[in-house]
């Protein structure tokens, strides 16, 4: 997988989406310029639990109609997006460069550090906290935290964190069932 010059993933679904910080004009040193120094992980599925109904991608791109199923009421108005979704099939989808802040962490704090979206990549897994992901989707995020270990010096195995991490007490994905070392061992193995 390669990462291009407009920090996009070469292998990914381009589907761009507002909900993120904008980029920095040169006359506009006072805004914190985004630097990749974290990678969360996430999961997501709408309705709850139901997988390939495109609800997630809809919702990050703004087009999600919340009147279309009754759990969606408490979604109208969210403006949210990751970086990165991977399906169940491990096909991916981009809505945000990886040169910008996602809105994809809400209130959270990472080594001290307040706002996560300020510092780190999020990437959504179609899924729920309380069951398990398909093998095509940890391959495809072995493959993705890879290349954006390789293209980003900041970024590392170590770098690496659940949402559940980063807003404790608030969010508990991607849950017990993420499998860490089906993640974590064989992305060291291509790293060194």
């Amino acid at each position: 997988m390669n990462i291009d010059s407009t920090h996009r993933l070469a292998d990914a679904r381009w589907r761009p989406s507002e909900h993120c910080d904008r980029l920095r004009s040169k006359d506009e040193e006072d805004l914190d310029v985004f630097q990749c120094d974290a990678i969360v992980v996430h999961c997501v599925s709408l309705p709850e639990g139901e997988f390939g109904t495109g609800a997630p991608a809809r919702l990050f791109t703004g087009e999600l109609d919340c009147n279309e199923h009754p759990s969606f009421s408490d979604l109208d108005g969210l403006r949210v997006a990751p970086h990165l979704l991977i399906d169940r099939t491990g096909d991916i989808e981009q809505f945000v460069a990886f040169d910008r802040g996602a809105w994809h962490a809400g209130q959270s704090s990472w080594q001290g550090r307040q706002g996560c979206n300020r510092f780190s990549l999020g990437i959504e897994l179609e899924g729920t906290w309380y069951t398990g992901f398909t093998d095509a989707q940890y391959d495809a995020l072995t493959n993705v935290c890879a290349a954006l270990c390789a293209h980003y010096p900041t970024l590392s195995p170590s770098a690496i964190v659940g949402h559940q991490e980063i807003a404790p007490g608030r969010k508990q994905d991607p849950g017990p069932c993420f499998d860490w070392a089906r993640l974590l061992v064989p992305l060291h193995r291509r790293l060194v």
